[in-house]
């Protein structure tokens, strides 16, 4: 009794992490095909119907997972937002400014060229005054930014950096990574090249970090 009992467990626990395993391999193909979706139309102009097909689900599944298109369209942003900050998420007081700081840039130039679409509908949001970003995101972005403004600090409290504005530093080098997608059209026309190359993206991280860390007293 007690044996079948436990089969009965491991077959529902196994379930259910097949279940969990299915929702996010499904979740994120949804969120890939949204992404090139409203990259391409907008939030406006994408609709679930091309994104399920995109998707190669059912329309259902999409409703089922993000409840409708507004959902879908503040989890792509979450999505985005995470991958950004996830490469200066862990940085501590105990960690060296110049090594936080430097992989930080790297990350995110290297998302640049990774999720160049990602990068274009965070920056058309913003650019039309973020009626959606603001619902979905606002609160989130602000708390990780002060959270990682205080780190900052603490290191130039500490002597490990110069003074310079915690939030401004950051709004710099977001300015400064995102470029390489927001714009790469035009750096590719700078650089009279149909595409950008490895070399490239290791010019701009080498440049970029360069600048911010001599900037600050690191370099």
């Amino acid at each position: 009794m007690v044996d079948q009992a436990q089969k009965r467990l491991k077959e529902e626990f196994q379930t259910k992490e097949k279940a969990g395993r299915i929702r996010q391999q499904n979740e994120a193909v949804i969120l890939s095909a949204a992404e090139t979706e409203f990259a391409q139309h907008g939030f406006k102009g994408a609709s679930l119907n091309a994104i399920a097909e995109r998707a190669g689900l059912p329309k259902s599944n999409i409703l089922y997972y993000f409840q409708n298109k507004a959902g879908l369209y503040g989890a792509v942003l979450s999505d985005i937002l995470g991958m950004w900050n996830q490469a200066f998420n862990d940085a501590t007081v105990d960690d060296d400014p110049a090594e936080a700081i430097g992989a930080y840039i790297r990350a995110k130039i290297r998302y640049s060229r990774s999720h160049p679409l990602a990068s274009k509908i965070f920056a058309i949001e913003v650019i039309q005054g973020a009626p959606h970003l603001k619902k979905y995101l606002a609160d989130e972005l602000h708390i990780w930014a002060r959270g990682r403004a205080k780190v900052i600090q603490a290191w130039i409290d500490a002597g490990k950096m110069d003074a310079v504005d915690p939030l401004h530093l950051m709004f710099l080098i977001w300015g400064a990574t995102q470029h390489y997608a927001d714009f790469a059209t035009q750096v590719q026309w700078a650089l009279d090249a149909e595409e950008l190359s490895d070399a490239d993206y290791d010019t701009a991280i080498a440049t970029v970090t360069q600048v911010v860390l001599k900037g600050i007293g690191l370099g």
